[in-house]
């Protein structure tokens, strides 16, 4: 029996003028996903357009998604666009789930032009909640600036989108399956795949599994308890923690990917992660984290609940890679933070004698550094760290690196972060989140302030706070230049530097998709142990204080507190 080729059609659209990718892809409500006509395949075509032509014939891409709503209807429009657009092979998750470390890992080996990743991060899910799409180039990371502002261009102006509306294909079913397009002279091929196994085969080759095994199995075997979140990351859980390196069933938890994840927000911190906390608390488990919906962030929890923070913990991987296979193998090249990043870990590149990049927020930054040998280490006081193994941030690769750095010293969470403090001292941290504000107000507040703070009167400032002086050092309108191309990238964020090495940040994100995110951060260092073990919020005080008064925020946006605290 002769099946007949799958129509190719092209459908009139019109294009709206508000789909520009942020530094974390592209995020908007799931509402304007489902109710707006053609609005994802306008975003899809778009993507696609970007790519050149000449490339994007019989080319390679990977598709996956964090699981949350929408994401299989959307996978099954993505399939239907890259056949109608001369894509040649998609590889793509069983069930539709990759993790976004997955992604960039499979890109990476089986040389693909790129991949679209469908998460909208730590933002919740669900049809009240929110979507995403990340789109992914060919060293795995992000969509550089070129690319991403290509991508708003081509939507402002797109006419049309090509699909092949008659394309089904089974999710569940690992394999390849084949389709006879009308128009085209190669077949078009669709690849599920294990969402596991090839990340999992990549760790084994960075990791000491036998020692990391060890020490969940050993007699005196290292109780964990693993927090999913109901996102992407349940099932490398479960096959990488449970039953690759032993850990029992029951260390973890939340493991079973949902489309709302259980109705909770899949963000790694303090104020989300309250079933994770609760459960160290009890003293039981000697290691705990939790990672976001689509598996690149990360938190570390101590026994009894001791919370490790971000910076710390880019700081502390650093001061310890020789105990990683990886990289005692390949060495270290040098290191990268985000700008609002503690400058913890400069003082271990000072002691290593290796460069540090200090860069805008967004990964695409270090994938640059990490392409041209300059950096092998990085991460974002917003819970992400990863190393030039792939071009993401990479959660449970951040796991096995602790995990590894406790069976080398033999020491508690607790214990080696003190010993750190000890010996490079401590950096107090925190950011404030000023959430879904009105997008007019943040703008203008940020405005004064970089007014005011830049004003040649102001570096002379000192601010008296109870018995402390803040003498002022610096004051800027961070901008980065990249050491490898020379592209500049301005107003990233109003920065105050004390003489005492403290700092206050204030910075617009665009993670969220309501409003506007305002974030204030303060970071202020003390040298002494004895004063190594003071709440945070306590040291921080007159720092926020300050913060608050120059800005003015909770005066000129009705708020009486931050939306959350980190």
């Amino acid at each position: 029996m002769e099946i007949n080729p799958i129509p190719v059609l092209t459908i009139q659209t019109v294009p709206y003028e508000d789909q520009k990718p942020g530094s974390n892809g592209f995020r908007k409500s799931t509402t304007m996903f489902e109710s707006k006509k053609n609005y994802l395949q306008n975003f899809i075509q778009s993507v696609l357009s970007s790519i050149d032509l000449r490339d994007r014939q019989g080319c390679t891409m990977v598709v996956g998604s964090d699981g949350r709503y929408f994401s299989k209807t959307a996978i099954e429009i993505i399939v239907q666009m890259a056949a109608a657009n001369g894509i040649g092979r998609l590889i793509i998750g069983q069930n539709g789930l990759l993790s976004t470390p997955a992604v960039s890992c499979i890109i990476r080996k089986i040389k693909a032009i790129g991949g679209i990743i469908l998460t909208a991060s730590h933002n919740p899910g669900g049809p009240g909640g929110d979507f995403g799409i990340k789109f992914n180039v060919a060293n795995g990371g992000p969509a550089p600036d070129t690319v991403t502002d290509k991508i708003f261009q081509i939507s402002k102006t797109i006419e049309e989108y090509a699909i092949c509306p008659d394309l089904r294909i089974d999710l569940s079913r690992v394999g390849r399956q084949e389709f006879d397009l009308e128009n085209k002279f190669k077949p078009f091929r669709v690849e599920i795949v294990d969402s596991v196994d090839v990340y999992l085969n990549m760790l084994r080759t960075l990791f000491d599994m036998n020692a990391i095994k060890s020490l969940l199995t050993g007699p005196d075997q290292l109780k964990i308890r693993i927090d999913a979140m109901n996102g992407v990351m349940g099932p490398y859980v479960r096959r990488i923690l449970c039953d690759e390196l032993g850990a029992p069933a029951n260390s973890a938890m939340n493991c079973v990917p949902l489309e709302d994840f259980g109705g909770q927000y899949p963000d790694p911190n303090l104020t989300y992660a309250t079933g994770l906390l609760e459960a160290m608390k009890g003293g039981e488990h000697g290691f705990g984290a939790a990672f976001d919906a689509d598996g690149d962030r990360y938190m570390i929890l101590g026994e009894n609940g001791f919370f490790v923070n971000p910076s710390d913990s880019l700081a502390v991987i650093a001061a310890n890679l020789s105990c990683i296979p990886y990289f005692r193998q390949m060495g270290v090249r040098g290191f990268g933070r985000s700008m609002p990043t503690s400058t913890a870990l400069d003082r271990v590149a000072k002691a290593m004698k290796v460069p540090v990049y200090e860069t805008p927020t967004g990964w695409k930054y270090f994938a640059n550094l990490m392409d041209s040998g300059r950096c092998s280490l990085c991460g974002e006081e917003s819970f992400g760290t990863g190393s030039d193994h792939l071009r993401e941030k990479d959660g449970l690769w951040s796991v096995l690196i602790w995990l590894s750095i406790m069976a080398a010293r033999k020491q508690t969470i607790e214990e080696i972060v003190q010993d750190h403090w000890a010996k490079f001292g401590r950096h107090y941290y925190c950011r404030f989140d000023y959430e879904a504000l009105d997008p007019r107000t943040a703008i203008f507040i940020m405005k004064d302030l970089e007014a005011a703070i830049t004003e040649k009167s102001f570096a002379n400032q000192k601010f008296a706070v109870g018995s402390h002086v803040f003498s002022v050092e610096k004051t800027d309108s961070f901008e980065y230049v990249d050491p490898v191309d020379g592209t500049v990238s301005k107003k990233q964020g109003l920065r105050i530097i004390f003489a005492d090495g403290a700092r206050i940040i204030f910075r617009i994100s665009a993670s969220g998709t309501m409003g506007t995110t305002l974030r204030i951060y303060a970071e202020s260092y003390e040298k002494d142990p004895s004063n190594h073990n003071k709440e945070p919020q306590t040291v921080l005080g007159p720092l926020i204080a300050i913060a608050l008064k120059l800005s003015q925020i909770h005066e000129r946006t009705g708020r009486k507190g931050p939306t959350v605290i980190t």
